[in-house]
């Protein structure tokens, strides 16, 4: 028996009452929820009390390393043990215990690698996945792969997945079968937190970029001196990273300050959380919001501010970004100061404030850079998670994003199915680029080398350390930070094993790209690629859309290949650079460009050999400022390399610009003479009084089909003054539909012939009536409204007096003889006595001319 009974020293905790039902749950169903606050002893108890009821081994996954280490301490010291004897841990890199291990705790990143080399998992009896309310990538794959398994591959390998917060619903449901599964909540009984609201004096937003400012950290120090005079033990004060670690501490200096993140050496780690006899101020992130327990604290300073992945999927680019905490996550900040006795929380915002905040931290699944995901995802065999139970959908956009990018590193077929060379990038055990960057580094700059630049890349925080990668490598090499470097070295060993992954062939390969000589990345010579260009070439590689070249000379703000601007620090030791591989660059809400986080030196033989599937060339024709501009344009992404006049433009593609530009502008840039316009409202008529075959000949119409009526003109032009040569009443004339065009004279008529003999244009305004303006003493005669169209429609009669100003307007002629003219004639008669004005217009004779003088 791994554990001898419940009896065991120190293991009195609040979870101890839920364990039997905990059991009882997972040996009649195989799955359970454990709802139980931090501290109460769910990562503790339940692996030993599953290892006594199971047999078997017991794996925990945790969701962090610090917490991975710190839960297989306490378990080791629950049973007795030195740490590695039958309770061990193993994390990317290190590991405590060997094949004997009875329980052992391990990354949720790393069980996920393991499971994706061997499902079946034997001789593991139970998986308990701890911390499932965070919502982590790896958390939500792994849950989803050990319900796969034990579906299809061991439906007797047991889950028990734990949470600290009630809000279990969807996890239930995920873990059942016939209905959800079991949950089991276990009470702690916490003593009281009081809660201070201690808001800065003014408001203190963030600054551009998410920066956290040093006016917030200033008060944050000073938060923690009135705690200090205000109350008893530990004080743990909660800021969103390392840098504001650093700077709390700095302004604490004299003070017992004992920094708490990932980053830290173990040592470091173990010191913060270990009792110790001086009063101590322990300053962390989000790491220990729930998988940590801090001892000695009775006081929580809390910053209210967090550090979050977010992705911006239309320009690629990847940041952690600082926002405010959730209220879930501000009490289990709070929750950290009443473990032992009654404490206080102190927070640096207001009780008004409090109000807004949002209920819960987003999953990760929902803003977090989802291509190592989709990658496993692959790799498992069910593509974008086909088949398989997520407590959550990813997004269709970032998923899409995801499996777009896989597709071009060719770790995915158009199906998305993984590759061969997928699943060499999956073995690596590192994001897809960064894969994709060492396994096509390594025959450029050799495989030792490839390893190092891979594993400083790895380190998301390394962009602390400044924007210059080379640098940084140098610092590295050098050992100027020893935590940082004995990191670096673990995952530069790590990456090797990965590459090779146990196959001698492999092996061999590794060490015969590592010895041989390196060549430039643009090939040709044998001279050893520099240093500095070195982590250019793998950067470019991993990131070969964020390529960038200088916008103008001395200038610190570039252009990357992927579209995006980006710009230097005015103090960076890159502002020279004319073309930069940027690795980490973040763009704040509202700003065109983005910051360069982190970059190194390249050239433009190395730009094109790293992005060499971005650059192309292409024959650029376009109506531009009323002129037809002809280019060949070489182009990396969004980069021109090279503009150059073209010499022999395609005609097609010359007159599609042509069309383009008068799409663009408008048919005003026709020159239009009365004919052409007096045509257009003819046609325009036919086609609303008759319809088909007469075509319409609006704006949207004739621009729509140009090439019917005006592509015979559009070849030879080459500048909007060729456009106002354009004869355009020929080129509408082609609209003319045959046969009925023979007809168009009858049913529109250009003119029509009056009683006096005179033909007077008939005025034409789309599809109302055409109009008639004629002297009235020409139409004496003409008892009916003439009409066109086939008889449809009646002209509209605008009758002139002979100064030729209207008298009269009417279509209906016989109606106007009978009633309007009578008074017409009675008004006009003494004004204009020359010209005739019987008294019955019927019967007399037409005029265009006035009476002679006697």
């Amino acid at each position: 028996m791994l554990l001898p009974g419940l009896s065991v020293p120190g293991a009195d905790l609040p979870v101890r009452a839920v364990l039997p039902a905990t059991v009882d749950a997972v040996r009649s169903g195989g799955t359970a929820v454990l709802v139980a606050p931090p501290g109460s002893g769910k990562t503790s108890l339940v692996p030993l009390a599953l290892g006594d009821a199971l047999g078997g081994t017991i794996v925990v996954a945790e969701p962090r390393r610090m917490a991975t280490r710190a839960a297989a301490s306490r378990l080791a010291s629950l049973v007795g043990e030195p740490l590695g004897r039958r309770v061990g841990y193993a994390m990317r890199g290190e590991r405590s215990g060997g094949k004997g291990l009875r329980v052992e705790v391990v990354t949720t990143g790393l069980l996920v690698r393991r499971l994706q080399q061997d499902p079946e998992l034997p001789g593991v009896a139970a998986i308990v996945i701890d911390e499932c309310h965070e919502r982590h990538l790896d958390a939500d794959l792994l849950l989803a792969f050990c319900l796969d398994i034990r579906a299809n591959l061991r439906d007797d390998l047991a889950l028990v997945a734990t949470s600290a917060t009630a809000d279990t619903v969807r996890l239930g449901r995920a873990l059942g079968v016939d209905g959800p599964a079991p949950v089991i909540t276990a009470t702690a009984a916490l003593f009281d937190v009081a809660v201070e609201w201690a808001p800065p004096p003014i408001p203190v937003p963030l600054l551009p970029g998410g920066r956290v400012d040093p006016r917030l950290l200033d008060h944050i120090a000073a938060v923690v001196q009135r705690a200090l005079a205000e109350n008893d033990g530990d004080i743990l004060v909660f800021v969103p990273g390392e840098a504001e670690i650093n700077g709390v501490t700095r302004r604490l200096a004299g003070q017992n300050v004992l920094p708490l993140f990932g980053r830290q050496s173990k040592a470091e780690q173990d010191r913060a959380l270990a009792p110790g006899v001086a009063r101590r101020i322990v300053v962390t992130t989000s790491v220990a919001e729930s998988s940590l327990t801090v001892p000695g604290v009775r006081v929580v300073v809390d910053s209210g501010l967090a550090r979050e992945p977010r992705t911006d999927q239309s320009r690629g680019l990847g940041a952690l970004v600082t926002c405010r905490v959730s209220k879930s996550s501000a009490e289990q900040r709070a929750g950290r100061a009443g473990r032992e006795a009654p404490g206080r929380v102190y927070r640096c915002w207001s009780a008004t404030d409090h109000v807004h905040l949002d209920d819960h931290p987003a999953p990760e699944i929902e803003i977090a850079d989802l291509a190592s995901f989709a990658l496993d995802l692959a790799a498992w065999g069910a593509p974008a998670g086909a088949g398989l139970t997520l407590l959550q959908a990813p997004p269709a956009v970032a998923m899409n994003a995801a499996t777009e990018l896989l597709h071009r590193l060719e770790a995915v077929d158009d199906d998305g199915r993984i590759t061969e060379r997928g699943r060499r990038m999956a073995a690596i055990g590192a994001h897809p680029r960064l894969a994709r960057a060492l396994l096509d580094g390594t025959p450029r700059v050799g495989a030792d080398r490839a390893r190092e630049i891979v594993a400083m890349l790895s380190d998301d925080a390394g962009r602390d350390f400044g924007d210059d990668l080379p640098a940084r490598w140098r610092s590295l090499r050098r050992g100027d930070d020893r935590a940082a470097t004995a990191r670096w070295r673990e995952e530069t060993k790590r990456l090797t094993r990965g590459t090779t992954n146990g196959n001698p062939a492999d092996a061999a390969e590794a060490r015969l790209a590592g010895d041989a000589v390196a060549r430039p990345a643009g090939g040709g010579g044998a001279h050893f690629v520099p240093d500095d260009l070195v982590v250019g070439v793998v950067v470019g590689l991993a990131y070969p859309d964020r390529v960038a070249r200088v916008r103008g000379v001395g200038s610190a703000t570039y252009q990357m290949a992927g579209g995006t601007g980006a710009a230097l620090d005015p103090r960076s030791a890159l502002r020279s650079t004319t073309w930069l591989a940027v690795a980490a660059a973040d763009r704040a809400p509202g700003r065109a460009d983005a910051r360069i986080r982190s970059a190194a030196p390249i050239d433009e033989q190395t730009a094109r050999d790293v992005a060499g599937d971005l650059v192309s060339t292409t024959d650029q024709i376009r109506w531009d400022g009323g002129r037809i501009v002809t280019r060949r344009v070489e182009a990396l992404g969004a980069i021109v390399l090279n503009d150059v006049p073209l010499a022999h433009p395609d005609p097609l593609l010359v007159q599609a610009a042509v069309r383009d530009g008068i799409r663009r502008s408008g048919l005003s840039v026709l020159r239009w003479s009365d004919a052409a316009l007096a045509l257009r409202q003819r046609l325009a008529f036919c086609h609303a009084h008759l319809g088909a075959p007469w075509p319409a000949v609006d704006d949207e119409a004739l621009l729509a089909d140009l090439d019917d009526w005006l592509g015979t003109e559009l070849a030879s032009v080459r500048s909007s003054r060729d456009l106002a040569t354009i004869d355009v009443t020929s080129a509408l004339r082609r609209l003319l539909p045959w046969p009925a065009a023979t007809r168009f004279a009858e049913l529109a008529p250009e003119r029509l012939k009056v009683p006096s003999g005179s033909d007077i244009r008939l005025a034409y305004d789309g599809a109302e009536p055409p109009v008639l303006a004629v002297k009235l003493q020409e139409v004496f005669g003409w008892t009916a409204t003439p009409t066109v169209a086939d008889g449809r429609v009646p002209v509209v009669l605008h009758l002139l007096s002979p100064a030729r100003r209207p008298v009269a307007i009417t279509s209906d002629l016989a109606s106007f003889w009978h009633q309007g003219y009578p008074q017409v004639r009675a008004d006009l008669r003494a004004r204009y006595p020359r010209h005739p004005w019987p008294e019955d217009p019927l019967t007399a004779i037409p005029t265009k001319r006035p009476k002679p003088r006697h």
